[in-house]
């Protein structure tokens, strides 16, 4: 199974999970509490390190988005929502923030929208510093997600 499959699958569970349907043999309304809406964590699948879109779609697309605008099937599970992708250069003067986007993949993002400052999928993939694959990894992912900036 792909890297890309195996998330699939792993967020089809729990967006099922989260969404309170009740299967065969279960009681509806058997507790008075919401369902609770969880993330998952899956083993990390290295994609590509050539192709920096083939990563955005395996590590990034999840809560991302497919086009980076922050509306991937995930991201209504977050604790707030992920960041338009797209717009980073808009809200940098027209500047892409190539400095502060490798800071995030190499650190975090400071925040706390998964509960924790890893993204849940690429977490460690990235932050093994000073490797040639990380920098590759890095260096292409920047350079397709600068290249889907708002015009």
């Amino acid at each position: 199974m792909t890297a890309t499959q195996y998330l699939r699958v792993a967020l089809a569970a729990v967006l099922f999970a989260a969404s309170g349907t009740v299967l065969p043999g279960q009681q509806a309304g058997a507790t008075n509490q919401p369902p609770q809406k969880t993330i998952e964590k899956a083993p990390i699948t290295r994609s590509n390190a050539a192709s920096g879109m083939q990563m955005f779609k395996d590590y990034c697309a999840a809560c991302h988005g497919a086009t980076g605008k922050g509306d991937g099937p995930a991201a209504e599970l977050l604790k707030s929502p992920p960041p338009d992708l797209t717009a980073l250069a808009k809200n940098n003067n027209g500047k892409f923030p190539e400095d502060r986007f490798v800071a995030v993949l190499h650190f975090g993002a400071g925040g706390h929208a998964h509960g924790t400052s890893d993204m849940p999928v690429w977490g460690p993939l990235f932050r093994t510093q000073n490797t040639a694959l990380t920098e590759l990894r890095i260096s292409n992912l920047n350079a397709y997600v600068k290249s889907i900036q708002q015009k």
